[in-house]
């Protein structure tokens, strides 16, 4: 499972390809995006869809990246790729040292430095951080977007149901006029008056 690096060494780590996002089920997922949404369950199905396929990524980096990162010859390094689980519900893959005492690019940069670690490595060692920080990207990304259809899908509901309980309100009273014109006359829409949000 090597590949020819640019220095023509045998690769100890091979980047995710086409072929393994390809098998994820992100087909729906790049056109849901631009949709006509009509309402709280086409919004929640597309967040969950979001979710969904986040869950994929971060498996197919548990699964295809951090075991080679893991592997021999990264595995005699002082710092090693590891994951995070953040509070928000998310993993990231990130760089820290053996006792665990520090975390961040930083120790990426000084592992690439020390001309202790192998000329050899370097090349891998740099794809694998290109890897490490797109996958976060993406992660991220699809993470954000899976959040913030949901906030939409809570907002859709709230207005629907101020609009039924004002259809019920006038069902009530038969003898009142259509909602049209019924915008008071000096309403300020510029600072929000009607639409504060």
């Amino acid at each position: 499972m090597t590949a020819p690096s640019s220095s023509g060494r045998p690769a100890r780590f091979i980047p995710l390809g086409q072929a393994d996002f390809q098998r994820l089920e992100h087909a729906g997922y790049l056109k849901g995006l631009l949709q006509p949404f009509k309402g709280k369950g086409s919004l929640e199905a597309w967040a969950s869809q979001c979710m969904a396929l986040r869950d994929e990524l971060i498996v197919l980096a548990q699964r295809q990246v951090l075991p080679q990162a893991r592997a021999y010859p990264f595995n005699l390094l002082d710092v090693q790729l590891a994951q995070q689980t953040t509070g928000a519900g998310t993993t990231f893959l990130r760089w820290r040292n053996l006792d665990r005492s520090a975390m961040g690019v930083t120790l990426w940069q000084e592992l690439i430095a020390n001309v202790a670690t192998p000329p050899s490595l370097l090349n891998d060692l740099y794809v694998l951080e290109q890897q490490r920080i797109v996958l976060n990207m993406q992660i991220s990304l699809l993470h954000t977007l899976g959040r913030q259809a949901q906030d939409c899908a809570n907002k859709a509901a709230q207005a629907e149901e101020i609009f039924l309980r004002r259809l019920g309100h006038r069902s009530s009273r038969p003898s009142s006029p259509t909602l049209t014109h019924h915008i008071p006359p000096h309403t300020d829409w510029e600072s929000g008056g009607l639409f504060n949000h």
